[in-house]
């Protein structure tokens, strides 16, 4: 008799998960599972539900029927921060950021905040400003810094940094806190091609040493193939189709809704370059 092989238990799963905005229903039954150390898609045209979704997750919106849980204990009713501090992160697809503070101090609070939480008032409610850094925390932010290319800017306040920047602070930051699971809203919107490739790079080498799992949204149809092993694909706030790239890509309900004609579609992975030796995310 052959022995059967168990799928790990998911880190972040959701069933049935129905959000509803008066008459208007935005996520319809919808279940995702994301397991351990894997990047997972989450794709659809705009309107699909996707970010509602993604607030329902992270805990800004309560869903009117269905559960979410972490590491199999039930967060429904956790509030954002809570589940902040159980290791689940994210960032959105605005920036959000302090104005004031330099690319380094969004990367060193993020990090104090998972680290050492008592910090926090000495550093950003007081007059006495940011303590010095110990050489745990000089060692991970440089990683950081190197790993999104942000070493030059550095010790520039963010306020005047281009989208594209900002958006790399944001993922340095949401890295900083060591999560377990990331939910990443349009990480690539306002990047170049260039920062495109890194940040993929980033998440691969974040994924494999640091064992952070990613749920994806994203328009870059070409990233998506080529990053996620498995791929959910909402319409009208209904789930049409689920499965590896290859399944969705081969997918006539998928096709027809959102990913267009073969030819559009059929390069995708071949467009992502992932560099062998990129820096790494964490020691």
């Amino acid at each position: 008799m052959t022995a059967t092989t168990r799928s790990p238990a998911p880190v972040l799963e959701c069933r049935d998960v129905t959000v509803r905005f008066g008459a208007v229903v935005a996520v319809n039954s919808v279940s995702v599972d994301v397991p351990p150390s894997t990047i997972i898609g989450l794709v659809g045209p705009n309107g699909a539900g996707k970010s509602t979704l993604f607030s329902v997750l992270s805990g800004l919106h309560r869903p009117n029927a269905g559960r979410v849980r972490f590491e199999g204990r039930d967060i429904t009713g956790l509030p954002a921060a809570r589940r902040a501090r159980l290791g689940l992160a994210r960032t959105f697809q605005r920036p959000e950021v302090f104005a004031g503070l330099t690319v380094r101090e969004h990367i060193q609070l993020a990090y104090r905040v998972a680290t050492r939480r008592r910090r926090i008032w000495t550093d950003m409610v007081t007059a006495r400003g940011f303590r010095p850094a110990d050489r745990a925390e000089t060692e991970q932010v440089a990683l950081l810094l190197d790993a999104l290319n942000l070493g030059d800017l550095a010790d520039r306040p963010v306020a005047g940094l281009s989208l594209g920047m900002l958006r790399l602070v944001e993922i340095a930051r949401a890295l900083a806190t060591n999560p377990k699971v990331l939910l990443l809203d349009e990480p690539s919107s306002g990047l170049d091609d260039q920062e495109t490739e890194q940040v993929v790079q980033v998440f691969r080498m974040a994924v494999e040493r640091q064992g952070v799992s990613l749920l994806l949204v994203e328009h870059d149809v070409a990233m998506v193939m080529g990053l996620c092993s498995r791929i959910h694909v909402l319409d009208f706030g209904t789930k049409i189709g689920e499965g590896t790239p290859a399944e969705i890509r081969s997918n006539k309900a998928v096709r027809a809704a959102y990913l267009g004609d073969e030819g559009a579609i059929g390069r995708g992975p071949a467009e992502i370059t992932v560099q062998p030796q990129a820096p790494e995310v964490v020691s």
